[in-house]
């Protein structure tokens, strides 16, 4: 498909999920800047004398203390819809025509000059380690060994051993024959030592400036990260619905860039961004301490800003994101942005509602919805088994969904169907994709115990390129499971044949008539007679059989002084 990312698609379409706008929208689209006239409930026991105006410029944290909750029963609506007008046509950017290999689209990500690179940087790794006195042997890797060093990474991802050791061993009732097949342990262990993607003589130089405004954090992993966040978006538009999410990948390393995870014994940060529908990284960043952005509005405000780039991706958009990320501020841009947002919120967050009139208490039963409208921006806060808070700028309060929850009455457990507002239904069924990306990446992670934490960054960019190309290939074709798509993966990495189809089972070759038997016991031996296959194509003679082979469906002599059935399955 031949499209400009600055081109937006001007169709229409009457689904909610991909395109919605009114009549009236359409007429206040004209106008880019999006005037809001905004009216708000003032309880009498507050500012009862005030008049409109005043409440409309009024500051967000005071109308946070001043407005009142509302009931399930009082009307909400949406202020405004936004038009859904991507910068490309959502969905791969292939030809859906050209039946494409596993392999062919993880090199959309993992190019052969992304790896010839990588080659390059690798060997000069080992030629300073050497220099520095690391006594082992090294020859210069070359593209498809590479390639085939990481078709062994996802290997061991799906085959999970104690060490890497353990994978060459011979005397074990659990030996693994096929990663000696591809390269000795040694040669792997080294390359693994060694692999680099940066170049050593440059990684010196940025590491003089350690302490100035000059110094590149993410030098060392800059290459590889450029190449596969352009692929990320150069193959793929995502959808309307999208998440953002972080995303933590281990490491040991103690260099200022990590994010300690109690619970989670995890280190450094990804901030992603995905496709609700099915889980693609469409961009990502990563964390590199408290001044990783330089718009300095908060870690949480600056990390999705900087995911979400209008000329790229387009507008009307719908962003999911949980409370690490919800504030008042961030949504209310997004929305001027032309951005719609949704995600769970703090309540002690700057300028969020804090008045406790008509609030839920403790004693508010399961399914009780209150809510607050500010603007475009509608708070809403739901009783499940302890209190949801929810902010949206796309949906309204409540539009009559019910959700189903098993409750104990009397020693036993019942369904029973609760008032559900719209926006927890949608963060629900959005923020799923993100969690479908982190299942995809955990069944086949590729991490090795190491000690360089550009190592490890390195693999997880194996993951994200494996598992983008399994859903590109998922989207153009749909005929592999995930399993069955890593499997060819990696036999293709590691430079195996295309895998043969299994060969039918011996007792499926056996001679049967060539044709139904008749009554006449004077035809028997010449019914069904046909040329026998192997008579014609060895001995260029035309004898004729009345047996064939049941599994090959060929006519074979079957004498005691010519066995051409023998003679023809051996070659099977």
């Amino acid at each position: 498909m031949a499209h400009t990312r600055e081109e937006a698609l001007q169709t229409t379409s009457d689904s909610e999920e991909e395109f919605t706008c009114s009549s009236e929208d359409d007429e206040d689209m004209e106008d880019e800047s999006f005037h809001f006239k905004k009216r708000f409930d003032i309880t009498k026991d507050t500012v009862c004398n005030e008049c409109e105006s005043d409440s409309d410029q009024m500051p967000a944290a005071k109308r946070a203390r001043t407005l009142s909750w509302k009931a399930m029963t009082d009307v909400d609506q949406v202020v405004q819809t936004l038009r859904f007008l991507p910068a490309r046509e959502p969905g791969p950017h292939l030809s859906a025509a050209d039946s494409r290999s596993p392999m062919s689209l993880f090199k959309l990500f993992f190019t052969e000059s992304a790896v010839t690179n990588l080659c390059h940087n690798t060997n000069a790794q080992a030629a300073r380690s050497i220099a520095k006195g690391r006594k082992y042997k090294w020859t210069d890797v070359s593209v498809d060994e590479l390639y085939r060093y990481i078709g062994l990474v996802f290997y061991m991802a799906a085959v999970k051993m104690s060490s890497i050791a353990d994978y060459w061993r011979q005397d074990s009732l659990f030996s693994l024959p096929f990663p000696a097949t591809v390269m000795p342990r040694d040669r792997y262990r080294i390359i693994s030592w060694n692999v680099h993607m940066s170049h050593p003589d440059a990684d010196k130089e940025n590491d003089r400036k350690r302490g100035t405004a000059q110094h590149d954090r993410l030098f060392r992993i800059k290459p590889l990260m450029n190449t596969i966040r352009l692929a990320c978006k150069a193959f793929y538009h995502p959808r309307r619905n999208l998440a953002v999410k972080e995303r933590l990948v281990a490491c040991r390393a103690n260099i200022g860039m990590t994010a300690y995870m109690k619970a989670k014994l995890t280190k450094f940060k990804f901030f992603v961004l995905s496709d609700s529908s099915n889980g693609y990284t469409v961009d990502f960043s990563v964390y590199t301490g408290k001044n990783s952005f330089p718009a300095d509005r908060g870690l949480s405000y600056d990390a999705v800003m900087s995911l979400l780039d209008r000329k790229l991706l387009g507008s009307g958009y719908h962003v999911y994101m949980d409370d690490f990320y919800t504030s008042h501020k961030l949504l209310t841009d997004l929305f001027a942005q032309k951005f719609g947002a949704c995600g769970t919120y703090r309540d002690q967050r700057k300028d969020f509602p804090k008045t406790a009139a008509n609030s839920l208490s403790r004693s508010s039963g399961r399914g009780s919805i209150r809510w607050i409208r500010d603007g475009p921006l509608v708070c809403v806060k739901w009783m499940d088994t302890q209190v949801v808070s929810v902010c949206s700028t796309i949906h309204a309060a409540y539009t009559g969904e019910r959700v189903q929850r098993k409750i104990k009455a009397q020693d036993t457990w019942k369904t029973k169907s609760f008032p559900c507002p719209a926006p927890v239904i949608a963060y629900n069924q959005h923020m799923g994709g993100v969690d479908l990306s982190d299942q995809l990446l955990q069944y086949y992670t590729a991490q090795h115990k190491t000690m360089k934490w550009y190592r490890k960054i390195f693999l997880h960019f194996l993951d994200i390129a494996a598992n983008n190309a399994f859903i590109l290939h998922k989207e153009l074709h749909g005929n592999m499971t995930h399993d069955q798509f890593m499997e060819e993966l990696i036999a293709e990495l590691c430079g195996l044949s295309q895998k043969a189809a299994p060969k039918q089972f011996s007792t499926d070759h056996v001679p049967i008539p060539g044709a139904e038997l008749t009554s006449d016991v004077r035809r028997i031996a010449t019914v069904g007679r046909r040329i026998c296959v192997h008579c014609k194509a060895v001995l260029g003679k035309k004898q004729q059989t009345p047996w064939k082979c049941k599994a090959c469906d060929v006519h074979l002599c079957l004498q005691l002084n010519r066995n051409c059935f023998q003679e023809w399955h051996k070659s099977l």
